[in-house]
Order: structure tokens, then C-alpha cells, then sequence
């Protein structure tokens, strides 16, 4: 059976890296992308020029019909899939509650919570056995600020990636007897853009020296454990979190 991964958030950062990484595993790749349609692109053309097959997905995570649209689309030119990877999340400047408005508050858990259970939701709708579907792997990218608070930085984030925690120990007992594993990663100070949205863009590297291993994170590292966990090797692994924060 051929193997397709379908990654929201896929064109830049953790997921451009477990794009990458898929493709080299044999995966084709359903590359979802919000705006910046060039760095989709340019995901699929790295893959289509090692040989590999994939298609850019243009989609808000936060709107159903463009997440419904998404799917349908990487059906229709990759095949049915078999994993997939909700990634796609925001964070905005570093701020105390009491500074933060309604309106940054809303997005961020349009993105990161509502977002996880819309792309979810379609995983299970497609993958699911009682739906036709053949089984297969989500993973959802949390992170460690879930379990850290993240305070006077970005605690509406934390806890929106607290919900993704959540979300995956619930749909690993309900999609277990469906075929389908559930499992997150929580990533700790990893160097990505995502840092720059928050203000901070030299963070990770600031802060990475203090962990136990004493650097930040790669968008690699994390996507050798996404492919780990999307992979037959982890087969009897499901409602798992793993953590890849350095021992953060």
C-alpha cells in the first residue's frame, strides 16, 4: 500500500523538515500552506526533484471548509492517505494575560486548538475502518510549553498546546479500535520562524544553551520522531507525547 502523509503547516520550519524527511522515506506529501505559497513550492520541488511525489495545499486550518477542501485535494492527486500531521500553529509577541487582547487570544485557539480538531476530524472521517478507511497515524504537534506555562510570554498558547495533549490521549482510545494511532510530540526550543512571531528571534539559541544538552533543537530532529511515530515501527504506539526538548 503506498504510504501518503498529508502535513498542515507543511511549508516552512517542523513542517518543511518532516516533509522533507517523509519524502526520503518513501511518503508522498500533502504540503499545507496558509499564505506564503513560494515556500510550499519550493517543499514540493525539493521533493518532486529527489524523485519524490507531492502537492502544495493552500488552507486556513481554522476554517472547515478549507480544511475539508485540503483533504479532498491531497486525495484526489496523492491517493488515499495514511498519516497525517496537524502542525499547523501560531503564536503571537511575548505578553503578560492582563496586556493580551480577545482578538489575539481567539486566533491563537482558532489555529492551534480548533484547527488540531478540524484537521482531526477529517483524519478520522477518512482513515477510519468503519468508513472505508485502511487505518493509519496522526500526529499532532504540541509542545513543551504545555507542560512549562510559558509565563509572562504566552500562556494563551501554552494552553492551547495543553488542549492538544489532551486532544491526543481522548482520540488515541476512541480511533484505536478504528485503525488509527494517535500520538503528539512536544518539541521544546527548536530553532524556527516561529520565534520571530514572538518577538524573540534569537530565543531558542539563547535559551538552548541552558537545557540539558546544552543547544536548541533542529526542525530535523523533531521530524526524525514525527516519522518515527507516522512509521510502522511504532506500530503498537499510540496515545504516546514525546517529548524532543533536549531535557528541557
Amino acid at each position: 500500500m503506498s504510504k501518503v502523509v498529508l502535513i498542515t503547516g507543511g511549508s516552512r520550519g517542523i513542517g518543511r523538515a518532516v516533509a522533507l524527511l517523509a519524502a526520503r522515506e518513501g511518503w508522498s506529501v500533502g504540503v499545507n500552506y496558509r499564505e506564503d505559497a513560494r515556500s510550499a513550492d519550493d517543499v514540493v520541488a525539493a521533493i518532486a526533484g529527489a524523485g519524490g511525489r507531492a502537492v502544495a495545499l493552500k488552507g486556513d486550518v481554522a476554517l472547515e471548509a478549507d480544511v475539508i477542501g485540503m483533504f479532498d485535494a491531497a486525495t484526489r492527486a496523492l491517493g488515499p492517505l495514511t498519516a497525517v500531521v496537524a502542525n499547523a500553529g501560531v503564536v503571537a509577541p511575548a505578553a503578560r494575560l492582563v496586556e493580551m487582547s480577545a482578538e489575539r487570544m481567539r486566533r491563537v485557539f482558532e489555529v492551534n486548538v480548533l484547527g488540531a480538531c478540524l484537521t482531526a476530524r477529517e483524519a478520522a472521517r477518512r482513515m477510519s475502518e468503519s468508513a472505508g478507511g485502511s487505518g493509519g497515524s496522526l500526529v499532532l504537534i504540541s509542545s513543551a510549553a504545555a507542560r512549562l506555562g510559558s509565563p509572562n510570554l504566552y500562556v494563551d498558547y501554552a494552553g492551547s498546546k495543553g488542549a492538544i495533549d489532551t486532544l491526543t490521549l481522548g482520540l488515541a482510545k476512541e480511533l484505536g479500535p478504528e485503525g488509527v494511532r494517535v500520538n503528539a510530540i512536544r518539541p521544546g526550543l527548536i530553532e524556527t520562524e516561529i520565534h520571530v512571531a514572538s518577538g524573540e528571534p534569537d530565543r531558542a539559541r539563547t535559551l538552548g544553551r541552558s537545557t540539558p544538552l546544552g543547544r536548541p533543537g533542529t526542525p530535523e530532529e523533531v521530524a526524525e520522531a514525527v516519522v518515527w511515530l507516522m512509521s510502522d515501527a511504532a506500530r503498537y504506539v499510540t496515545g504516546a507525547i514525546l517529548d524532543v526538548a533536549g531535557g528541557r
